[in-house]
């Protein structure tokens, strides 16, 4: 999965140049939090925590979906609303897994390899089911509701990250999504390299209470 990633920041690099500068500065400066974060003496540069967080990501859900908001286990669902076109949409809801890269593959990403100094990309696999009252039609907008944190801090989206990774699917193809129906959708967000842990979260925007899976031990 590494080589993967390798081979997609290459790739990814045109789109994604101008999005890196916009979503640091509007964060806050996530390279100021690669130095204070809490146990900073770990780092991902050989991709084993990487392999850690997917494993802790495999344990499947085993009660019922959470009614509302709140720290769940990776694998666990919950299941609430999100404002698409065709209407309120009720989802199950799923962080799966998380993938972390290394601060090279990342100075490929930006112009200027300072630009990623300090920084990893980390991917995060969420799985959603339409629930119900009815299609979602068009394109999707639910993996807007999609967070990655580091040691508590948001990281900065990185658009432009292709959803043809392995097991990530793109919402432009997604046409009248069916009640019932399935999508892992992927978010990408450049972090701190030495973060030692990291949550995934999804909500509405402004959400008081959202979603939050921990992959703790993951940078």
């Amino acid at each position: 999965m590494l080589h993967t990633r390798s081979v997609w920041l290459r790739a990814a690099a045109p789109v994604a140049v101008l999005a890196l500068a916009l979503t640091l500065t509007a964060c806050g400066g996530n390279k100021d939090a690669s130095s204070s974060a809490p146990g900073s003496g770990s780092g991902v540069d050989d991709g084993k925590n990487s392999a850690d967080a997917v494993a802790a990501a495999d344990e499947k859900p085993t009660q019922s979906p959470e009614p509302s908001g709140g720290v769940l286990r990776p694998g666990r669902s919950g299941t609430g609303q999100y404002k698409e076109e065709s209407g309120k949409t009720t989802y199950e809801v799923v962080a799966q897994k998380v993938h972390v890269g290394t601060e090279a593959e990342a100075r490929k990403v930006v112009q200027s390899p300072e630009d990623a100094k300090g920084l990893v990309a980390v991917t995060a696999y969420v799985k959603f089911t339409n629930k119900g009252p009815g299609i979602v039609k068009g394109l999707p907008k639910v993996d807007n509701g999609t967070e990655i944190y580091a040691d508590g801090q948001r990281g900065g989206l990185l658009i432009g990250a292709p959803e043809s990774l392995p097991g990530c699917e793109d919402p432009i193809d997604i046409d009248n999504w069916q009640v019932g129906e399935s999508h892992t959708i992927c978010q990408t967000y450049m972090i701190p390299e030495h973060s030692t842990s990291l949550e995934v979260h999804w909500g509405e925007e402004g959400a008081a209470r959202p979603f939050i899976w921990k992959f703790d031990g993951a940078g």
